[in-house]
């Protein structure tokens, strides 16, 4: 009895086997490089002295409270990035626990004249671990804090006798970060080419289903021992396996050319679960459309409203914490390849959004192709074939 491991085995093998399959795979590899040179060109230029101001978007990005009475390192702060907030430790510490600032960064009222006499100066940052944006506060103090150390060892050094050299000033220093905006985006471009050869196949899907319609070969394949469900499910598997197979590569060659991916094993399972309820989206159209123009039109629209779901979400984690945000898979990955704790809540709520989403588009898929309306002609309008799927109105005997 012929299954859907059947067809899957036979439409994977056609596919691989297919020079227009390969030509494309190979042009989507050729794009990755062409991307990865022009981010990696763009984030030299930003690190470098005649770097890109910052975009109007990230101005006041995030909050930090500062006591710091001298002046010497609140002044140094990257202010369109940072809205300095100056408080005392009583107000900060209440504006933490409300949530109103990211950080609270401390500097002894005494610092000038502890640098002028060669002396350490200690430095106390307080983040708030529930905001999302705290990473920028601490990479923004981090790169200040190393600013301003090396100028006034700098300074010291030139200034001083031989004999009090080894009497340098001492601000304390904590290692620093790349720049931001930088990490910021350098975080959504990762998630964004980890998730984007999802969207590259799904033209496959469409030409096995709508080909079936145009090629007059969808009456051979509904006589052969199969169910609708066998059909979908075995087509669509098929295109996840390649799917799969492609973000792998790129998911190399991004940690060849210098990406940082931590656990890369858990971020490679969820995009590619990813995939899984994409193609179930993908395949409904695919079983509604007459043909590849109705099916193209119906996919440009599907997969813009998908990239919403998908980056609106993560957007929203990075601005502001969102237990909602995790819904959307990409922010998990985010989350997990820059090495965040995670709660199982969070894990939970985003494989259950695949899981559901599954099971909604292959069920409803199915039940499209069963229908010899849909398949054969004429088919029913949007209106009436959602009310007669949903039993509001009586299907029609032919």
């Amino acid at each position: 009895m012929m299954n859907f491991i059947t067809i899957t085995r036979w439409e994977f093998k056609n596919t691989i086997k297919s020079r227009k399959f390969l030509l494309i795979f190979f042009l989507q590899i050729s794009v990755l490089f062409l991307m990865i040179m022009v981010f990696n060109s763009f984030a030299a230029n930003m690190e470098s002295n005649e770097a890109l101001s910052i975009t109007p978007s990230l101005s006041g990005f995030a909050t930090l409270d500062v006591d710091d009475q001298g002046g010497l390192f609140s002044r140094r702060l990257n202010s369109e990035v940072l809205t300095i907030q100056n408080s005392t430790y009583q107000q900060a510490w209440s504006r933490l626990e409300r949530g109103l600032t990211a950080g609270f960064y401390t500097v002894p009222p005494e610092s000038v004249s502890l640098v002028r006499n060669g002396d350490q100066v200690e430095t106390v940052l307080y983040l708030d671990y529930r905001d999302p944006k705290r990473s920028v506060v601490r990479e923004e103090v981090n790169s200040t804090t190393k600013a301003l150390s090396s100028a006034l060892t700098t300074s010291y050094l030139e200034s001083s006798r031989p004999q009090n050299v080894a009497s340098q000033p001492g601000v304390t220093e904590t290692t620093s970060g790349e720049s931001v905006p930088l990490q910021i985006i350098r975080k959504v471009m990762l998630s964004v080419l980890l998730f984007l050869p999802l969207f590259l196949f799904g033209n496959l899907i469409i030409d096995s289903l709508v080909g079936e319609k145009e090629r007059k070969t969808g009456e051979i394949l509904m006589a052969m021992p199969l169910t609708s469900t066998d059909i979908i499910i075995g087509k669509s598997l098929a295109v996840v396996m390649i799917m799969a197979l492609q973000v792998g590569m790129w998911m190399v060659i991004l940690l060849g050319t210098g990406f940082q991916l931590k656990n890369a094993g858990i971020v490679y399972i969820i995009v590619v679960l990813t995939a899984i309820p994409l193609v179930g989206l993908t395949t409904i159209i695919a079983a509604y459309s007459k043909n590849y123009k109705e099916a193209g039109i119906g996919l440009t629209f599907a997969y813009i409203f998908i990239s919403g779901l998908l980056i609106v979400p993560l957007l929203g984690h990075i601005s502001r914490q969102s237990a909602a945000a995790n819904i959307s898979p990409m922010t998990l990955v985010m989350r997990i390849f820059s090495g965040e704790n995670i709660a199982p809540g969070e894990i939970l709520l985003s494989l259950t959004f695949i899981v559901v989403i599954s099971l909604i588009s292959y069920g409803l898929s199915a039940a499209l192709f069963r229908r010899d309306d849909v398949v054969f002609g004429p088919r029913p309008g949007v209106i009436r074939l959602t009310l007669e799927l949903v039993g509001l109105k009586k299907i029609k005997n032919k």
